[in-house]
């Protein structure tokens, strides 16, 4: 399956999202081959850092889109895509079974997800089935007098074309600190709220094809 995590806007947690749902999926089991197609080159950097600390399991990532038409289709195939990489980015796109789109709290990048929308549609082969197209909630806010994150997931359900996932991530330090590391947030702090929530995330993405 290739699951493509993407939006247009920069700063939604794109690769942070893919680091941690490969090895999430790799732990469990799952064969996991990952894609950079970001030219920031952000989910690279993270599993350069890995590998030097020799954390096990091992990540490997290619930043060559070309490959994707290439690979076992049997396999977890994560792409993290940015609109820096517009070829690489509607490559991947036009063969993914399934997009993920972290969206934060703004209405700047309700703005973008609905132009990442229309993308999305253009891309779609009437030959092969088409995506699922899940959004979610990420980097919320933790305090609940703050509306912004109940009014964006609000926008983000009169959306056509999406499914929106109740569970959300939060913006938390964690998630800062496991790229540093080279650590999955439960790696790193197994016991925290981050570590608890992405699992929650991690089991409800895997259920959605």
């Amino acid at each position: 399956m290739i699951t493509v995590i993407g939006n247009l806007k920069g700063g939604s947690g794109k690769s942070t999202i893919t680091f941690n749902l490969a090895l999430w999926l790799l732990q469990a089991g799952n064969s996991v081959i990952t894609y950079d197609l970001d030219p920031q080159c952000t989910l690279s950097d993270a599993i350069q850092v890995r590998r030097e600390e020799a954390h096990e399991p091992a990540l490997t990532v290619s930043t060559r889109y070309a490959k994707l038409e290439k690979e076992d289709h049997n396999a977890e195939i994560l792409v993290d895509v940015s609109a820096a990489n517009m070829v690489g980015m509607k490559k991947a796109l036009s063969m993914a079974n399934r997009i993920i789109i972290p969206v934060c709290p703004s209405q700047a990048d309700l703005w973008s997800t609905q132009r990442f929308l229309l993308i999305i549609a253009s891309l779609i082969n009437t030959n092969r089935p088409p995506p699922a197209v899940i959004a979610f909630i990420n980097r919320a806010d933790t305090n609940t007098a703050i509306r912004e994150t109940e009014e964006t997931e609000s926008a983000l359900c009169t959306l056509q074309g999406i499914s929106v996932l109740k569970k959300r991530l939060c913006q938390r330090t964690v998630y800062r600190r496991s790229f540093s590391e080279g650590l999955a947030v439960y790696e790193l702090e197994p016991h925290s709220k981050g570590a608890q929530e992405f699992e929650a995330f991690a089991q409800t993405i895997t259920k959605t094809h």
